[in-house]
């Protein structure tokens, strides 16, 4: 193992922890879009890939919208739970970041 390995400081493992929540953040808003395009009409070609990056998208970010789906219900044709799940995500982000980092 290379030495920089264990030069791991806790700012470096806040920065780390950040990253995947950005991930996790970019990933619903990729899923929200790409429900939003298919709900208005527009469908892409058949494609084993784009079935594979939906499936994924679905799979990865479903459960987490699900927990507040269930407690927060739709208002007419809008769904608010995508914004309100982010939102949760990016204090619960700031809060366990500044936790780590110190």
């Amino acid at each position: 193992m290379s030495p920089a390995f264990f030069a791991l400081t806790r700012v470096d493992v806040a920065n780390y922890v950040n990253a995947l929540f950005e991930v996790y953040i970019l990933l619903i808003f990729i899923y929200i879009l790409l429900n939003l395009m298919l709900s208005l009409g527009v469908r892409m070609p058949y494609a084993r890939w784009s079935d594979a990056v939906l499936k994924f998208l679905r799979d990865v970010c479903e459960p987490y919208l699900r927990l507040f789906r269930r407690i927060i219900p739709p208002v007419g044709a809008f769904d608010f739970t995508p914004m309100i799940a982010i939102f949760v995500l990016v204090i619960v982000d700031r809060i366990v970041v500044s936790a780590i980092g110190g």
